[in-house]
């Protein structure tokens, strides 16, 4: 029967003073270049949490945002709303500066993670003219 599934979703896992928020998760997997070398988890997770805004404002994440960093897996944990695009959005500046941006591209992986991949060749067809 599906009665137990739905009674598992209902539980909450943590009690939490806003229940109205729904917690979003997003992963960006940064191990293709971290593994090579040219990138610092580190520093894009640093980077992360100067730049993302909350209620216009960067830096101050406060208890709405969480970044925490598995390896080369960034985590964020987001309260509320949040636009996955502005992870992505943010990746691509980061990558820039870092002058990675014409080594590697931001590819969603599935709907809650990215991930940094080479340019390939034959990945040209599928390659989303989204920026």
């Amino acid at each position: 029967g599906d009665c137990k599934k739905a009674e598992l979703r209902k539980m909450p896992s943590a009690p939490k003073k806003s229940s109205k928020k729904a917690t979003h998760k997003f992963t960006i997997d940064v191990a293709s270049p971290v593994d090579d070398g040219i990138m610092d988890p580190a520093s894009f997770e640093k980077y992360l949490h100067d730049r993302i805004k909350v209620g216009g404002k960067a830096g101050q994440l406060g208890d709405v945002v969480k970044i925490s960093r598995d390896k080369s897996k960034i985590n964020v944990t987001v309260e509320g709303q949040f636009s996955k695009r502005y992870l992505k959005y943010l990746t691509k500046k980061y990558l820039k500066k870092q002058q990675l941006r014409d080594w590697l591209r931001v590819v969603a992986a599935n709907k809650t993670t990215y991930e940094l991949r080479y340019f390939n060749i034959h990945d040209q067809e599928n390659e989303e003219g989204e920026e």
